[in-house]
């Protein structure tokens, strides 16, 4: 990953955000509709924990479930958080070391700015690796030589068919020809 991202130039800023009260299954078809794979848990505006479809299939599937089970119930109720400011490479580290889909992004306000989850940093690697391929298949920038060295070679060229090095080249037939390779 490119070390000179933050986690501001790779987070979502906008995300699902669900109550305690919410209902199970409606968060869960919530989830499948915003194809995410987690929610932050709100109280108001200030979130309280988050939910993953895994928290909410591991609820509706356990045996002692209710139709009328709702988010308290299932969510997470730490909220992994990180600052919008702190690298791309420490998000990935808390995701990885952990088993919740996404991170809460906080800004220098303490408001809720966003949040990261692992597609965000596929999607940043991409990034990345697209742009350095791209300036890796540039041309080296050419640098002009010194009226010295050049003054022996500026109004001579190479002979496309023969190959010899000739100041006096025509263009015949869509190629730059000599003097010698035109009468043939």
């Amino acid at each position: 990953m490119n070390e000179s991202n933050s986690v501001r130039e790779v987070m979502t800023r906008e995300f699902v955000g669900v109550s305690e009260a919410d209902g199970l299954a409606e968060t869960g078809r919530l989830l499948r509709a915003e194809r995410a794979d987690g929610a932050v848990v709100l109280r108001g505006n200030d979130p309280v924990g988050t939910i993953s479809v895994g928290n909410v299939l591991d609820q509706l599937l356990d045996a002692d479930a209710h139709e009328d089970d709702t988010v308290s119930e299932a969510m997470e109720s730490t909220v992994p958080q990180i600052d919008v400011d702190d690298h791309v490479e420490s998000a990935a580290d808390q995701l990885l070391s952990s088993s919740v889909p996404l991170l809460v992004v906080f800004d220098g306000s303490g408001d809720v700015a966003g949040v990261v989850t692992e597609s965000d940093l596929v999607r940043s690697v991409a990034l990345s690796r697209e742009s350095t391929a791209e300036t890796e298949n540039l041309e080296p920038a050419r640098t002009e030589g010194t009226a010295e060295s050049d003054a022996g070679y500026s109004n001579q060229g190479i002979c496309e068919r023969c190959g010899a090095l000739t100041s006096d080249l025509v263009s015949f037939n869509g190629q730059l020809l000599c003097s010698d390779c035109r009468d043939v």
